[in-house]
């Protein structure tokens, strides 16, 4: 994949490598502007569903305006099939590996974080689009000079987010499976109920809130236990948690 081209950008080098695809950093040929670049691996992309559900993250970022959303610059296929989507190139890192190398957070950084959180779901909802897989992997944090503390975040992956103008076709949730990540999914998800709605992602942003404070998800085990625990365990006290 390394020096081939995806629409105008040159394959550069690999950012990352997961179960379904890579990203990597590609150049536009004729702006020289660098972007992310995220590939379905080919097996995927010959599966209708999952390119539309991968292509569901190009078309529900686009329709937010707003700063705290990453930028979509094009999606598409390319000669041999694969799914791919060109993005805004982040220079930062994700909430998840902030949290990993045991940075805590005090409140007012916490609050902080989870305010520009929320305004930016604000935008999502009011564009009537759930992202239904809130978590701190998907929350990148960037420089920015002109907001409080000095860095902005910026929202990721809207690969499972439900779009208003989803009809009755394989996007839509069907009532049983559970998508998203179990530490922060609400009642609704652990259920696998076929309506999700924006009180999924609030309760996913009280979660990471928690966890911002606590250095730990509210409920931590295996996917049974989470699930279990978030439907009918107590709710532990952030206060009781904190050094």
């Amino acid at each position: 994949m390394l020096g081939t081209t995806l629409g105008n950008y040159r394959i550069e080098r690999v950012l990352g490598r997961g179960g379904m695809g890579a990203v990597y950093v590609g150049t536009h040929t004729l702006l020289g502007r660098e972007a992310a670049i995220k590939v379905l691996q080919p097996k995927y992309s010959a599966d209708p569903d999952i390119v539309q559900r991968f292509f569901n993250e190009a078309r529900a970022a686009t329709a937010i305006e707003h700063p705290g959303i990453v930028e979509i610059y094009d999606y598409g296929k390319d000669d041999s099939g694969c799914a791919y989507i060109v993005m805004e190139l982040c220079q930062g890192e994700s909430l998840g590996a902030r949290i990993r190398r045991g940075h805590r957070f005090t409140i007012l950084e916490a609050l902080t974080v989870a305010r520009q959180i929320a305004g930016t779901l604000a935008a999502a909802h009011k564009a009537s689009i759930v992202h239904r897989d809130l978590k701190p992997d998907n929350v990148f944090v960037v420089p920015d000079p002109e907001v409080a503390g000095g860095e902005r975040i910026k929202l990721l992956d809207f690969g499972i987010a439900k779009l208003a103008s989803d009809s009755e076709g394989p996007t839509k949730t069907t009532t049983g499976v559970i998508m998203g990540t179990p530490n922060y999914m609400s009642h609704e998800q652990c259920r696998g109920a076929g309506q999700v709605d924006h009180r999924a992602d609030l309760y996913a942003l009280g979660c990471i809130l928690f966890e911002l404070l606590t250095g730990s998800a509210p409920f931590e085990g295996d996917i049974d236990q989470v699930i279990e625990a978030h439907l009918e365990g107590s709710i532990p006290r952030a206060s009781a948690l904190c050094g």
